[in-house]
């Protein structure tokens, strides 16, 4: 039987579309602001996509989980630095933002990966409880990241409309909203995931004393 190669998996062809459409998105964002959103936002789609096209063809794998994760964190790092060009008073949270999405998603990938998951959407189902439905629940899990997404798009939007309707700044609020509760479930995420690695290394100590 010949050697499966990985870097061809659909779902991972599909994420190195993802990785284009991010970069082209930001090389637009100077000049064409709604060209960029939409290549932003269209990467971000994908990302529902080539999961289930790895479910589908049964090509789950190491390698496409922590390209999905990277290319998330990477794309939401990129555009928020862009918007602390646009809103220099608001950098700090910005930064802030970053610090928690990345710090939290690094951190629980990493206790994933340790325990054998082949995901970090892999989840113990007896678990945390808010993590059980943010994962098992489709629905809450779509709302939750594109709401995220469209909050920071709007702000970039904002800036480069001059008179913007009333339907949008609604659409903002809403957005803002499901923003602070994915960044509260990113804190739940950093907390479990920290619990998780200090259980493991308590228990490796413990082997480990009763081996000497």
């Amino acid at each position: 039987m010949a050697e499966e190669n990985v870097f061809f998996f659909v779902p991972n062809l599909i994420g190195y579309g993802r990785i284009f459409l991010a970069l082209l998105a930001f090389a637009l964002m100077p000049c064409c602001p709604w060209t960029a959103v939409f290549c932003y936002l269209l990467s971000s789609l994908l990302d529902s996509l080539d999961g289930h096209a790895a479910r589908a063809l049964n090509q789950c794998t190491k390698f496409g989980a922590m390209m999905d994760m990277l290319t998330d964190r990477c794309a939401t790092m990129c555009l928020l630095v862009n918007l602390s060009l646009l809103y220099p008073s608001y950098t700090f949270l910005f930064q802030l933002s970053m610090c928690v999405d990345i710090s939290s998603h690094w951190l629980h990938l990493h206790s994933s990966t340790i325990t054998g998951s082949a995901s970090h959407k892999s989840i113990d189902l007896s678990g945390n409880p808010i993590l059980r439905i943010y994962y098992t629940s489709k629905p809450v899990l779509f709302i939750m990241c594109t709401g995220n997404e469209l909050f920071f798009c709007i702000l970039f939007l904002l800036h480069h409309i001059q008179e913007p309707a009333a339907w949008l700044y609604w659409l903002q609020g809403l957005c803002g909203t499901i923003c602070l509760l994915k960044t509260a479930i990113s804190l739940v995420h950093l907390v479990t995931a920290s619990r998780d690695m200090a259980a493991m290394d308590a228990a490796e100590r413990e082997k480990s004393g009763k081996t000497q």
